[in-house]
């Protein structure tokens, strides 16, 4: 006699996340999750508790980021879903592949807009703000739900997707005589292979043939798609120069001879040939304006077609995944002989050098300086990198997300996380969970003391985990820095930009159990650096540094215009 089982829609989600490889799942629980991460829990899957949904959202994206496979994020409905919702967005215009399950109302209470308990029309709300998004209302289509979910998510350019859990189909059931695990599937070959075709290739060895001034401009798309063999071969067959974008240091270390960082003006600006290697001409390169010459000639590979001439003509546009791209382009220039003139080489070799000879001496007494500059923070944590290059660094700010930037060398792929494609702050809790859990391997968050106010209370997540995390955070007072920029004779209230100079945000990370350091002078903040590195668990180490120092907005002022002066007031 055959034996009818009878399975929920909470055990089928959980069998179907498990039979898609899904490990760890990221979230916030209430209303109508609770039980479910739970059941999820005591079935196998590790649930990590965070304190807003926003940076779990973005833990299981740093995830997705780092494994090419959907991280996998859970909220609550309603304000949860919104909640989150900014993250998944984001990591959707980053390109990073995972999958955000949201608890919500019932459909037929929610269409007719009769006044649910947290009622919003979610599946609605996400659609435009994301790869794709679904809603999963019987049992008997979770297996097809998540299996599209996951396909959507990692195929052609990766994002996020957004799957709407109804409450109500948690707790309904499905009879069959089949043991719940054939019920589920995962779909086979979710991320093939998109191979460019020869005629592609051959544009692009043609306009390199050409080139006086070649450039190769590395992505985060390289970092993502694994792909640092085929950029080493190419780089070192051709000696082309490179420059990464922030989160592509490390695909070839940054002191790799052909790394044209530290003459990146001169390199973007002379270039007459550059390959986008899973770079894109958004606002992080100027949409393809200045620096570069409007004579300037573009090769870009990209998985997505309609990247190409986003904003100017690609002249050798070659549509296919970068390991893909690259194998059939490293075939082809080593086949016609392709080499960088030397008098390019020259040039930017020795533009490099007199770069590096400043850099050297701006740095040379950061040792020393009191009240302390940037240099102070960030020179022992360049050097402790270079000692622990498998070290992971997070971080986000203005002032100090860009200095560090041309500070802290990184020397393996996938190694840095930032703001990203659109900048946003707040994600460095999240983020440096999420890598921690993933790599088990120690993460700095290098944090301005601006963005650590956007998620500081994960603090708490990463103490209950105990995950090895070393905050940074670079207290200058202020958003940008501490000094007012109000032209008005009496102020009585704090300028928008003014933040505590003497705040301890140290505290935060011993009131939860790890350990805090509060430091002014250079040699305090180089030994609480080894101090906390060699404990290996939480920290906070809160630097006091010059309040004077720092930029507004950074390095992209132009973008935040000054329009006080200009009032008819």
């Amino acid at each position: 006699m055959t034996q009818t089982n009878v399975y929920n829609g909470a055990e089928l989600l959980i069998a179907a996340l498990k039979k898609n490889n899904v490990k760890n799942i990221y979230g916030l629980v209430g209303i109508p999750v609770t039980d479910w991460a739970r059941m999820a829990q005591e079935k196998g899957l590790d649930y990590y508790g965070f304190r807003r949904e926003d940076s779990a959202v973005n833990a299981a994206a740093a995830a997705g980021y780092l494994n090419g496979e959907p991280g996998v994020a859970l909220t609550v409905s309603a304000p949860g879903f919104l909640n989150g919702l900014v993250a998944l967005a984001e990591a959707t215009k980053n390109c990073f592949p995972m999958i955000m399950l949201s608890g919500s109302s019932e459909r037929p209470i929610i269409d007719l807009d009769r006044g649910d308990y947290e009622g919003l029309d979610q599946y609605n709300v996400a659609k435009p703000l994301v790869k794709a998004a679904y809603r999963i209302d019987r049992p008997e289509d979770v297996a097809l739900g998540i299996a599209r979910a996951v396909r959507t998510a990692v195929s052609g350019r990766p994002g996020g997707v957004y799957v709407d859990i109804p409450g109500q189909m948690l707790g309904e059931t499905l009879e069959s005589d089949l043991p719940i695990e054939d019920l589920v599937y995962a779909p086979v070959d979710s991320s093939p292979a998109v191979v460019p075709s020869d005629a592609a290739i051959d544009r692009a060895v043609e306009l390199l043939k050409s080139a006086k001034h070649p450039l190769a401009i590395i992505g985060k798309g390289a970092a993502y798609a694994q792909a640092e063999n085929e950029v080493k071969d190419f780089i070192e067959t051709t000696k082309i120069p490179f420059l990464p974008m922030s989160m592509a240091k490390g695909v070839l270390p940054d002191t790799h001879e052909s790394s044209a960082a530290a003459a990146r003006s001169l390199s973007l600006g002379g270039a007459d040939v550059v390959l986008l290697l899973g770079a894109r001409l958004n606002w992080l390169l100027s949409n393809g304006g200045k620096p570069f010459s409007p004579d300037a000639q573009f090769i870009q590979i990209d998985i997505d077609g309609t990247e190409m001439d986003s904003n100017r003509p690609i002249q050798a546009p070659i549509v296919g995944d970068l390991k893909s791209a690259l194998t059939k382009l490293n075939l082809a220039v080593k086949t016609a002989g392709i080499q960088a003139p030397a008098d390019w080489l020259t040039a930017i070799n020795d533009k490099k050098t007199a770069n590096a000879e400043k850099m050297a001496k701006a740095m040379s007494t950061a040792d020393t300086k009191y009240p302390m500059g940037f240099y102070g923070v960030l020179k022992p944590i360049k050097d402790l990198i270079a000692a622990n290059p498998d070290t992971y660094l997070v971080s986000e700010g203005a002032n100090t997300l860009d200095i560090g930037r041309n500070v802290i060398d990184i020397f393996q792929p996938r190694h840095r996380l930032d703001t990203g494609t659109w900048g946003v702050m707040g994600i460095g809790m999240g983020y440096a969970a999420g890598v921690a859990v993933e790599t088990g391997k120690p993460v700095i968050a290098l944090e301005g003391d601006s963005a650590f106010g956007f998620d500081a209370m994960d603090i708490e997540t990463i103490c209950r985990y105990n995950l090895p995390v070393i905050v940074v955070v670079i207290n200058n007072g202020g958003i940008y820095k501490g000094t007012s920029h109000s032209t008005a004779v009496e102020v009585d209230r704090p300028d928008p930009t003014k933040l505590d100079i003497d705040a301890h945000y140290d505290m935060l990370a011993t009131a939860f159990g790890g350990d805090g350091y509060f430091v002014e002078k250079p040699d305090e903040f180089k030994d609480a650096l080894q101090k906390a590195y060699a404990a290996g668990k939480p920290a906070i180490i809160n630097v006091k540094i010059d309040p004077n120092m720092g930029a507004e907005s950074g390095h992209i002022g132009n973008l935040n215009p000054d329009i006080r002066d200009k009032s008819n007031n």
